[in-house]
């Protein structure tokens, strides 16, 4: 599944029209975020049941102040345009473990259906 860039344009419409949603809120200077990316957006494969979103956060500070960031690279996730639950990590690991816990595995992974 493609990764869909927000900014303060299209942030609150997009996740609005999303059930499950996972923003990946970045920085371009950033290098834990930059190596995180292409995992990002081989993970958003994985979990079609997910939407995936990115957001510059240099470039979209509306957006960035929906949420409290504590590091980078941050990750929010939203049930039906609503943040649930936010965490900062550069693992794939902890990244999965925290989706998996809200959102489960996905149709081939046993998961959601």
């Amino acid at each position: 599944m493609a990764v869909e860039d927000l900014d303060d344009t299209t942030f609150a419409q997009k996740l609005a029209g999303s059930d499950m949603a996972v923003v990946d809120f970045y920085a371009g200077w950033c290098g834990p975020c930059m190596m995180f990316k292409p995992k990002f957006a081989r993970l958003s494969d994985e979990y079609p049941h997910v939407k995936f979103f990115v957001c510059d956060g240099e470039k979209a500070p509306e957006s960035r102040k929906t949420v409290e960031i504590p590091g980078l690279p941050f990750f929010g996730i939203y049930k039906n345009g609503k943040l649930i639950d936010g965490f900062t990590t550069a693992k794939e690991a902890g990244f999965r473990e925290r989706l998996e816990q809200h959102f489960g595995k996905g149709p081939e992974g046993g998961g959601i259906e």
